[in-house]
């Protein structure tokens, strides 16, 4: 397999994970500006919306949209743990929050990052989005991670949005189960190696 990554990118939520799988991977770069990765290959012939990620599976097959990538992932190691068995109540629930955070997390922080936003809209973005980080926050002062106490998927892709939160003026400190999580998240192995292949962590 083959991940196509930015650095900080919501890319960096499957490259963690595949980290945390065991499995043999590997990365390659790709420009968000001249939709060009490291080899020097047309990013759009992989992923013709320009974004990353993209999981090339196979020659020819390749599978984009981090929910999808991150269960795909986990299905191909289900001795790490890292999902629910599929068919079961406990992978809908994973299911559920990785929709939550691509629709009300991930997506929130676009209209912050994008510079054509008007400003209006922008405050309005911001507080509905630190709404959602709230509720997060909530449900982890019973839960060490998303799925209760064993790290998930959903898990690596809240902590990479949430890291966003720096760049819009978001501060998490308000939010201290939230915060108790990203440094819970951070000292894990995987993602440390992930943050220093990514060029993010000395």
């Amino acid at each position: 397999m083959k991940l196509y990554y930015a650095p900080g990118a919501c890319s960096q939520s499957p490259h963690i994970v595949l980290r945390e799988s065991g499995l043999k991977f590997d990365l390659e770069k790709v420009d968000l500006k001249t939709k060009k990765t490291e080899t020097g290959k047309d990013y759009l012939t992989i992923n013709p919306n320009g974004y990353v990620p993209a999981l090339e599976i196979a020659a020819g097959d390749g599978l984009t949209e981090v929910p999808a990538i991150l269960q795909y992932i986990a299905d191909q190691a289900p001795a790490a743990k890292l999902a629910p068995a599929n068919g079961t109540r406990e992978r809908y629930t994973l299911q559920s929050w990785l929709n939550f955070i691509g629709t009300e997390i991930h997506k929130g922080f676009g209209a912050l990052f994008n510079p054509a936003t008007p400003g209006d809209y922008k405050l309005v973005a911001k507080a509905q989005l630190e709404k959602r980080l709230a509720y997060v926050d909530k449900h982890l002062t019973r839960n060490d991670y998303l799925m209760g106490g064993c790290f998930s998927v959903a898990d690596a892709y809240l902590f990479v949005t949430s890291g966003w939160s720096s760049y819009v003026g978001i501060d998490l400190a308000q939010w201290p189960a939230l915060s108790r999580f990203r440094d819970r998240v951070a000292a894990r192995p995987a993602v440390r190696a992930a943050l220093k292949a990514e060029g993010l962590l000395k």
